[in-house]
């Protein structure tokens, strides 16, 4: 297989660090994706922090506005960056941020603007990029569930990618990227990266310039990267077929809204809002059919975002989603009398 002839290589080398197939995989990223550079970088949550960072949003006082609705890595990064998170309302139809509650909840601090496009599904970026213009607002979009959607790099300076395992294009453990169309942008993403150090030999690369972090993608992630990224369009169009049985076998079904989605989406994850939530999920695992959630608790409400000011009431769509949101089996080698058979045991239980 091809990753292991890069593994072979990569030992025959002994250069683990910011070597030749990172230099191969960034040049073939950003190929694939639709953008002129890629910065990889050491996870999903570092792509994020390293962007605010480059932005400049790196104070406690200065705001960034994200969606309740996403892992808190998302809301840790920002916290990472030094800026404070505050969070945005929900869409109940998509569970993507709500572009209009976004916009409404900026005020003088807000310093920053990180949509997500949540479960593969592009939010509303051009409408979010818009009042990001207009409110001269940093944007930072967080695509961490969403390769290959769309060329994002259209709408903003920075675009963040996590390759954990279980991702579209995932590694054999963490990694990230950073996509930019800005060469000046792709330069200073890479210093900052690797600890704010200069370039070229003595002394220059043994000094920090910047204050930067140690974010560096490692070679090894990227000989795994490197052979998976060319079926990365492949399965991203079997996990659209899968999830297209999925909405034909539960369309119709009053216990179960399935979420609205764009044909751009590439079906990171399949999630339904589900009545009797918590009894369905033991009935399937009891069929030996694992299920996740997506998240079960919004930001706002964590104990870590205290300082967003938010409280229990304030995000109602996000809130109300958490209690009924399942996560049914799919990923690309799933097969598809396998999803049959997850949707009529969904079926079956709301029949009882």
């Amino acid at each position: 297989m091809d990753w292991q002839a890069n593994v072979i290589a990569l030992m025959a080398r002994g250069f683990f660090i910011l070597g030749p197939e990172l230099d191969r995989f960034e040049t073939s990223l950003a190929l694939a994706l639709g953008a002129r550079y890629a910065i990889g970088v050491s996870t999903g949550s570092t792509a994020i922090e390293v962007s605010l960072r480059d932005a400049g949003v790196v104070e406690p006082k200065q705001e960034v506005i994200t969606s309740a609705m996403t892992a808190p890595f998302t809301g840790v990064s920002i916290a990472a960056a030094g800026a404070t998170p505050r969070f945005a309302d929900i869409d109940p139809e998509t569970l993507q941020v709500d572009a209009d509650d976004l916009g409404n909840r900026i005020r003088k601090r807000t310093a920053a603007l990180v949509p997500v496009h949540l479960y593969g599904q592009p939010c509303e970026i051009g409408q979010i990029a818009r009042v990001a213009k207009q409110q001269k607002l940093k944007l930072i979009q967080d695509a961490c569930q969403s390769h290959g959607a769309l060329p994002f790099t259209e709408y903003g300076d920075y675009v963040a990618l996590s390759f954990y395992p279980t991702k579209n294009l995932g590694c054999l453990g963490d990694g990230g990227a950073i996509l930019t169309n800005k060469p000046g942008t792709a330069k200073r993403l890479r210093q900052i990266r690797d600890g704010g150090r200069g370039s070229g030999g003595l002394p220059r690369n043994q000094i920090a310039y910047v204050k930067g972090i140690n974010a560096r993608l490692d070679e090894l992630q990227c000989c795994y990267l490197n052979a998976f990224l060319p079926h990365l369009h492949r399965w991203n169009e079997q996990r659209k077929r899968l999830a297209r049985i999925y909405d034909e076998m539960l369309s119709g079904l009053d216990a179960i809204r399935l979420l609205r989605r764009t044909a751009d989406s590439v079906c990171h994850l399949y999630v339904v809002r589900a009545k009797k939530r918590d009894r369905l999920r033991d009935y399937l695992q009891g069929l030996g059919i694992g299920t996740g959630i997506h998240y079960p608790v919004p930001l706002h409400l964590h104990p870590a975002f205290a300082s967003s000011g938010q409280k229990k009431g304030d995000l109602p769509h996000a809130e109300k989603a958490a209690t009924e949101i399942v996560s049914l089996p799919l990923w690309p080698q799933l097969e598809e009398d396998r999803v049959r058979e997850v949707a009529e045991a969904v079926r079956r239980f709301y029949a009882k």
